[in-house]
This record gives structure tokens, C-alpha cells and sequence, in this order.
């Protein structure tokens, strides 16, 4: 996936994402001028620039375009911190120190996520744990019980 989106792009993604159908440039406009002052042809360049680096895709409709959403945002999210994860020296110390970060709701979260791709691949449980896959443990928790290298040290910079 492409670099991290810019403030307007964001925003413009942002709506696209949730409105979930097919908008035009006049809708997207409308919405953000509730919040900012912001020009027609800003708005239609950052939709057109949105286009040409595959976020959204667009159809003609009479006069104009109307744009959808090429992936979601959970996929863009999951792309950002992979992206991120993926770039560290150390990415179980970067890990711990993101399940640190995290609120008690976004904790419970990941468990939920975890049970899911867990039930999706029963297989992978039996290789995940000593205990033949009954573990029902995230890896937040793991990572909490279980001392990291450079664990103090988000950086990996031995500071």
C-alpha cells in the first residue's frame, strides 16, 4: 500500500470510507465545508490525486465522477502498522511497547482479533503453544508475561 495519507487526503478517504457508495467531488465538498473553508477545485485535485495513486477508483456519471473506495480502512490501518512493524531492529520490543500504548478496550480488541484469525485457522493452533493450541492467550499478554530484549527500549537503540 502506499505511503501514509496527507491531513486532506485523510479526510476526503475518510468519508469516502464511511459514507461506503459511490460519491462525487459536490458531496465530498459540501461535507467538509462543514468544518473548513475549502475550494471545489481542491477538493476535485486531491480526489483526482487519490485516483491516480490507486485509493480510489472512479466511473462517469453524466458530468461528473463518482469515486469508491479501492480497500478499507481497517486494510489501510493494518498497512500503516505493519509498515511501521516491519521497518523496526527490533520488532518484539517494538510490539510490547505498542501493547503497552494500548487502552484496555484496545486490549480486548486485539484478543477478539486474535480468537478470530485463530477460528479461521484451526490448524496453526496446535503450532502456537506447548499446550497443543488451548491457550486462548493474546499476544499482549505473552508479550506482557514474557521479558523482551530491548523491551525498556522502543527505539532498539540500546539507550
Amino acid at each position: 500500500m502506499p505511503r501514509q495519507l496527507g491531513d486532506l487526503e485523510d479526510a476526503v478517504m475518510t468519508r469516502v470510507w464511511q459514507w461506503n457508495r459511490p460519491v462525487t467531488v459536490r458531496e465530498v465538498l459540501e461535507d467538509l465545508q462543514q468544518e473548513r473553508s475549502i475550494a471545489y477545485t481542491t477538493v476535485m485535485t486531491v480526489m483526482d490525486n487519490l485516483h491516480q495513486k490507486g485509493w480510489v477508483r472512479r466511473e462517469v456519471d453524466g458530468r461528473a465522477y463518482r469515486y469508491t473506495a479501492v480497500s478499507t480502512r481497517a486494510a489501510y490501518a493494518a498497512a500503516l502498522m505493519n509498515e511501521a512493524w516491519s521497518k523496526s531492529d527490533n520488532p518484539a520490543a517494538a510490539l510490547v511497547a505498542f501493547f503497552g500504548m494500548m487502552s484496555p478496550e484496545q486490549r480486548t480488541s486485539l484478543v477478539d482479533a486474535v480468537r478470530m484469525v485463530r477460528a479461521d485457522r484451526p490448524e496453526d493452533d496446535a503450532d502456537d503453544s506447548e499446550d497443543g493450541g488451548t491457550s486462548a492467550q493474546a499476544p499482549a499478554e505473552a508479550a506482557s508475561e514474557q521479558p523482551v530484549e530491548g523491551a525498556d527500549d522502543p527505539t532498539g537503540t540500546g539507550r
